[in-house]
């Protein structure tokens, strides 16, 4: 299980079980997950993904997964992992879209930059972003991502990978 991170405004703590509805309805909203993974999937699809979340994830202990709260309402999604796709550790992120424009994005962001750096101890903090998502690499820019390569999908579409790495991370940044 995670530890529960705290910054101005969120809450990033495990999911229990009665998180499920508000999970579903998170992946479930387009607006969030077009961005997510393959983009989005079928009811069912969530309902197993929160499952492994408790029956593997957590069971297991395979890589840091958080509900993220605001006055105690589930308003995102978060995780730190390590992926073949950059060779180090990707942080994931999402919320709702009533918690879009009020940075709250850069809070959790920056959350989790300095989670990788302080707690697990990296020297590199890695994003993948599809590059028409402009919102997300504007955020990641300005906390001091930068553009690595690119990775041209079976689809067609390229998603961008980012990285920061500890000496360069924005100066004063992050809630701790």
């Amino acid at each position: 299980m995670p530890v529960a991170l705290h910054t101005v405004r969120l809450l990033l703590d495990p999911y229990t079980p009665d998180d499920e509805e508000d999970f579903v309805a998170l992946f479930q909203d387009a607006r969030v997950s077009r961005w997510m993974g393959d983009g989005p999937c079928d009811e069912a699809d969530d309902r197993a993904l929160f499952g492994r979340i408790f029956s593997k994830v957590y069971a297991q202990d395979l890589f840091d997964v958080w509900a993220v709260r605001r006055h105690g309402r589930l308003v995102g999604h978060a995780e730190i992992k390590r992926t073949d796709a950059v060779e180090g550790h990707e942080i994931v992120y999402a919320l709702a879209p009533e918690a879009w424009g009020s940075g709250l994005g850069t809070e959790l962001a920056e959350a989790l930059v300095a989670y990788g750096f302080g707690t697990l101890g990296l020297t590199e903090v890695h994003a993948t972003v599809a590059a028409e998502n402009g919102a997300s690499l504007r955020l990641l820019g300005r906390i001091g991502f930068g553009h690595v390569r690119d990775i041209e999908e079976d689809d067609g579409g390229l998603t961008r990978v980012l990285t920061v790495s500890r000496g360069t991370r924005r100066a004063g940044s992050g809630p701790l």
